[in-house]
């Protein structure tokens, strides 16, 4: 499995979700606008992963749990984001309610009612 498709997979399956490159990287946005998750091949010491928008207190309590598979992202770490590292044995049911959570944390309550 391309870890980029199922990424885009998760992320495209809620509602008004767009893609575009944003800083190099396929990033997806809430109505064209807000992005709530970026994906990262080139941040990192060429570690492969993601970041996204995370409620607040998940990223500090993640990395400390598991630091082999999260990481806080440079830029937007200081605002509470959370990287994902996709290199290493993946739980793609986890990731998927990562992106759902980084998708509620970000989009408008209208939309979150649409969500499936």
């Amino acid at each position: 499995m391309d870890p980029l498709d199922e990424l885009r997979r998760l992320c495209l399956a809620l509602p008004e979700t767009t893609e575009r490159l944003s800083h190099g990287e396929p990033t997806w946005f809430v109505r064209g606008r807000k992005t709530f998750v970026s994906y990262a091949d080139h941040h990192h010491d060429d570690r492969l992963g993601f970041w996204c928008a995370a409620p607040p207190g998940v990223q500090e309590e993640l990395v400390a749990e598991d630091s082999d598979r999260f990481f806080r992202p440079p830029y937007v770490g200081h605002r509470g984001w959370l990287g994902v590292y996709l290199d290493v044995e993946v739980d793609w049911a986890e990731i998927a309610e990562i992106v759902a959570d980084a998708y509620r944390v970000i989009a408008p309550k209208s939309l979150i009612a649409r969500m499936p």
